[in-house]
């Protein structure tokens, strides 16, 4: 780092997992835990400020996110991720795991040379989620000793197709509780302090999160994001339900407290039955596209308020002791009001339908799931001083052999002459491996 600088260059990369985007880094690239790292990673995310307008963060949560990666020391284990949520409004939790997040962080290793991969073909690539003490698996395609990019892998809420990652997440059973079903029922009943009583199932597969039906609280489950959010009332009643389920699986003493103690877990699921809607795009979806509508609520740290987002979380396929509670053969449609219109292969000839997610890769819960990496380089930023405010405008992401902006920015330029077309896979830089 030059001395006389202003700046300090961070080296990361900009990708997207799934539904999600966010910052992939190297652990040996930023500070070590605590509060230096966690200053940094909101310096870089633009935050606290509701647009992230000074910062690589997109003004939503999902668009606010961190992985943090590292060969690992574990014998079953090629790399160990933490994942981290900046929260709009400051701050940043390790509450939990992102399944969209850890889609990336197989071809993020990958590329980094942390994994030894064929020229071509698939790798399994084993991940360490230090925030929940659980190992992930993903299989990764690879082109030319590389993550591969382009293919015909499509999910709803990503326009076009990119290359398939499956991911299994049969060990993340239990993650924060131990156990599938914390509360040792496959359905509590939860009373409320207006007298009412609430039925919901509390399952633990990768986060904990508390599925409940979306009528039992006068919604139709096709509600936006901000339908949810603008109602004080609703919001208030769900944090009340959220916060009983934290204090009965021992996250906070009292669910009064569980926006301090437990802040994101357990997550709240608002599940309703199939039926047509208008996603946020303004493309109609038809109830035929669709087994359940899901909508997923969950407090990023920093937000005086909970959030809704485009997640899914599930568990694994019920075993034979549980037969009447079996799912049928097909595979369940999960469908978000605020995702784009599903695509399916023609005919659904396809093993697995790209807007479907399948249960059961792998003999255990997964899904598949396209990543795109826009660009890898280097941040620079002001450095930080505590005693005065940050500087405005200050933050540069420069990418190795790149002039010009990859192919998806802003004012549509592509990253040269033969750049493909803007797809879900999208395109990435090629770095020389000797630069790495």
């Amino acid at each position: 780092m030059d001395a006389m600088s202003e700046q300090s260059g961070v080296r990361c990369v900009l990708m997207r997992g799934g539904t999600s985007k966010g910052l992939y880094f190297r652990k040996q690239d930023i500070p070590p835990p605590g509060a230096g790292r966690d200053r940094l990673l909101c310096r870089l995310m633009g935050s606290p400020d509701v647009l992230q307008i000074d910062g690589l963060g997109g003004s939503r949560p999902i668009t606010s996110k961190v992985a943090i990666v590292t060969p690992s020391s574990r014998d079953d284990a090629d790399v160990d991720y933490t994942f981290a949520q900046v929260g709009i409004d400051g701050g940043v939790g390790y509450f939990g795991n992102c399944g969209n997040i850890s889609a990336g962080v197989g071809p993020f290793a990958i590329d980094e040379g942390m994994v030894e991969v064929p020229n071509d073909g698939t790798v399994e690539v084993r991940i360490w989620n230090t925030n929940t003490e659980k190992l992930l698996l993903a299989v990764v395609h690879v082109s030319n000793g590389r993550a591969a990019v382009t293919g015909d892998c499509s999910i709803p809420g990503v326009p076009g197709t990119g290359a398939e990652i499956v991911m299994n997440w049969v060990h993340t059973i239990g993650a924060k509780t131990g156990t599938l079903l914390p509360t040792g029922r496959a359905v509590d009943t939860w009373m409320m302090e207006s007298g009412r009583t609430v039925h919901g199932t509390l399952c633990d597969a990768g986060n904990p999160v508390l599925w409940v039906a979306a009528a039992d609280f006068g919604l139709t489950g096709s509600e936006l994001a901000d339908r949810i959010d603008g109602d004080a009332e609703l919001i208030r009643e769900l944090a009340e339900l959220r916060g009983k389920a934290a204090a009965a699986v021992g996250f906070c003493a009292d669910w009064r407290r569980a926006g301090a103690e437990a802040p994101g877990l357990p997550m709240l699921g608002l599940v309703a039955r199939p039926a047509g809607y208008t996603t946020l795009a303004v493309a109609e979806v038809a109830e035929e596209d669709m087994d359940l509508r899901v909508r997923l609520i969950f407090r990023p740290p920093g937000d005086g308020r909970p959030r809704t987002a485009p997640c899914l979380a599930f568990p694994r396929p019920p075993t034979r002791k549980h037969r009447r509670h079996r799912l049928d053969e097909r595979r369940r449609r999960i469908s978000d009001p605020r995702l784009c219109r599903p695509r399916p292969l023609p005919g659904h000839t396809s093993r697995h339908p790209p807007h479907r997610a399948p249960l059961g890769c792998h003999g255990g819960p997964g899904h598949r799931t396209p990543s795109r990496r826009p660009r890898r380089g280097q941040l620079r930023g002001a450095r930080h001083d505590p005693h005065r405010p940050p500087a405005h405008g200050r933050h540069r992401l420069h990418a190795a052999g790149l002039t010009e902006p990859v192919a998806g920015d802003a004012d549509g330029c592509r990253s040269g002459p033969s750049a493909p077309p803007v797809v879900g896979g999208g395109v990435k830089d090629r770095m020389p491996r000797a630069e790495r």
